[in-house]
């Protein structure tokens, strides 16, 4: 079963396309017109082992919260192409994930429904160029498009690239979870209400 999938969403603001391969190697090549944001997109990449490219022409002369939000929106859209109809998934996934002294936990829910429960405080305004108010509008747009339920909670931290960096590696991770194939339930939607 082939899980990879390609979305392309063009806009007035921007034009993006994603390809993402869930069974991949963790190779990514990516260019969001955000440096850090690429930084982080290559953590999701590289700890939950898929394949991902990502290509965004945006109005980032403006700002660059409209590239962010809709990579956030059509990465959602390419990840829940790929999982599909979830027959035989993990549907659950969880990280904790450490570096230095910031530590970060994500759970995600492949639910078929959107919420997102978000709890960092960053210990400045900016990374770089890049406004962490950013990545409240990622994941916004991913959990819409995705349709799961994500907590990220930075449990602590100093610095504020490590707190960014340790939730998209456990984002990574918790992805990687949720969306393996569990064999004891092969072909079986996992949900006693039998779809998600």
């Amino acid at each position: 079963m082939s899980r990879q999938a390609t979305v392309e969403r063009n806009t007035n603001e921007t034009r993006i396309r994603v390809s993402i391969n869930l069974d991949g190697t963790g190779k990514a090549t990516l260019n969001s017109s955000i440096p850090f944001l690429d930084h982080m997109l290559d953590q999701i990449a590289r700890h939950g082992l898929f394949d991902l490219e990502v290509h965004c022409d945006g109005d980032n002369q403006i700002d660059d919260h409209h590239s962010a939000e809709d990579v956030g929106i059509t990465l959602g859209q390419a990840f829940a192409k790929a999982v599909g109809d979830k027959k035989g998934l993990t549907r659950y996934g969880h990280s904790y994930i450490p570096l230095d002294e910031a530590l970060s936990r994500v759970v995600i829910d492949l639910s078929g429904r959107p919420g997102l429960e978000f709890d960092c405080t960053f210990v400045r305004s900016h990374i770089g160029q890049f406004d962490v108010d950013l990545f409240v509008e990622f994941f916004q747009g991913f959990v819409n498009h995705a349709l799961v339920t994500l907590h990220i909670d930075n449990l602590k931290g100093r610095n504020a690239h490590h707190q960014a960096e340790t939730i998209f590696k456990a984002f990574g991770r918790a992805m990687r979870m949720a969306a393996s194939v569990d064999e004891r339930q092969a072909g079986v939607i996992p949900s006693t209400k039998g779809v998600l």
